[in-house]
């Protein structure tokens, strides 16, 4: 089932049907796209038609934001609750561990990828990350990483570039990547890295992650007040009947 949120359609899934079709992706041919957009992206996209086409033909499209949750209770499909990325690649871990699956690490700063990759090796022994790379990459140097992922052949090749860049990028190469899977997955490299300290349970269940992200760094309310115009958006469209 599909929740439209301002154009962006979301799969209205559980965490539990998301890893599902995460490990059912695994065994088809070509790659698989992953994008977990919140309500920033989402507003993005209706600035940016290429970004919209792009979200839209993904394979999984789940809902990252406790926006975009509140906002689907304004539409006919609701959507029962978020699926964070970060809590969809810890689970796809667990889940592939012990088998012949491999992983990439592509993005963040200098440094991040290793650390992330040594994190996850510690945390889950049976999972293999064959490489990683740094995001810290020019245009010009793409045809480099196609070529560094391609000598590995991993299954999955988690992208943090930041958005809409990782989106893009994935979207322009993935007929070029011998993978099986794309996952763009934001700053989930920092948080893996231990670089980024991930929001306590408490905020996490409240959906609060941001607040608390906020309260950490207060020179992010200029990238929050997307939220607002996001509430206003959707509450407009509401108003006239056209959610």
């Amino acid at each position: 089932m599909k929740t439209d949120i301002l154009g962006v359609s979301f799969d209205n899934v559980s965490p539990e049907e998301a890893l599902a079709k995460a490990v059912g992706f695994l065994e088809n041919d070509g790659a698989d796209m992953i994008f977990t957009p919140n309500p920033e992206m989402v507003m993005l996209a209706r600035r940016d038609a290429e970004f919209m086409e792009i979200l839209n033909s993904a394979s999984l499209l789940i809902p990252d934001g406790i926006g975009i949750v509140y906002a689907s209770r304004l539409t006919k499909s609701k959507i029962s609750r978020r699926v964070p990325g970060i809590d969809l690649l810890i689970d796809l871990f667990g889940a592939i561990q012990n088998t012949d699956k491999t992983l990439f690490f592509l993005g963040g700063a200098p440094g991040v990828a290793e650390a992330a990759a040594d994190k996850v090796r510690e945390g889950f022994p049976g999972l293999s990350v064959v490489e990683a790379r740094h995001g810290y990459f020019r245009d010009e140097d793409d045809e480099d990483v196609i070529a560094a992922i391609n000598a590995v052949k991993p299954d999955i090749v988690l992208v943090g570039l930041g958005f809409p860049r990782q989106e893009k990028w994935i979207y322009r190469y993935r007929d070029k990547l011998d993978t099986r899977l794309l996952i763009g997955v934001g700053g989930s490299l920092d948080v893996l890295s231990g670089k980024l300290r991930r929001a306590p349970k408490f905020f996490q269940k409240l959906g609060l992650e941001w607040l608390y992200r906020l309260l950490r760094q207060p020179k992010r309310i200029w990238r929050q007040r997307v939220l607002v115009k996001f509430a206003m958006v959707v509450l407009y469209k509401k108003m006239r009947g056209e959610l």
